[in-house]
């Protein structure tokens, strides 16, 4: 049943901001969650893997008309959008926090301009309330989860 982790027959729920590794362990606002969690497997962060969702949901609207002939806002949108799982993926990658860090800001940073472009795009009738809501819900989960892991990670030792 999606976010719940058995430990010693007794059922819990993991918290929204962790993050599944490979190994079974979580990355989240607990320290103790990372110290399972090897940098590199960015294909394993939740976080990345709603960054690629919301990129290709930003693809399709953008493909539509009347957005599709906004080439300026079209194409900010859509690299806004593959700027946050490509940053979330090269952080992970990198040698040290520091540098996991920064991209992390800048990852969530990216997920501002999306939401930016968004209702950009809805006042100019390119794209329905209900995509609005819709797609800045997915780009704000993106943010609140990258803004604990940049929290916890920055709670560590180098």
């Amino acid at each position: 049943d999606g976010g719940r982790e058995t430990v010693d027959g007794r059922r819990w729920t993991v918290p929204d901001c962790a993050e599944a590794t490979s190994d079974g362990g979580w990355a989240g606002k607990f320290g103790f969650f990372f110290n399972r969690y090897q940098m590199g497997n960015f294909k394993d962060l939740r976080v990345w893997q709603e960054g690629l969702e919301l990129a290709a949901d930003i693809y399709s609207i953008t493909k539509e008309e009347p957005f599709s002939r906004d080439f300026g806002l079209c194409n900010q949108i859509q690299r806004a959008a593959v700027s946050i799982p490509s940053n979330i993926a090269e952080g992970d990658e990198r040698g040290t926090n520091k540098e996991c860090i920064y991209y992390f800001n800048v990852a969530k940073g990216s997920c501002a301009e999306v939401i930016t472009q968004l209702n950009i795009a809805n006042r100019t009738g390119y794209i329905s309330t209900e995509i609005l809501i819709k797609l800045e819900d997915q780009a704000e989960r993106i943010r609140a989860s990258l803004k604990n892991l940049i929290r916890t990670r920055e709670t560590r030792q180098p």
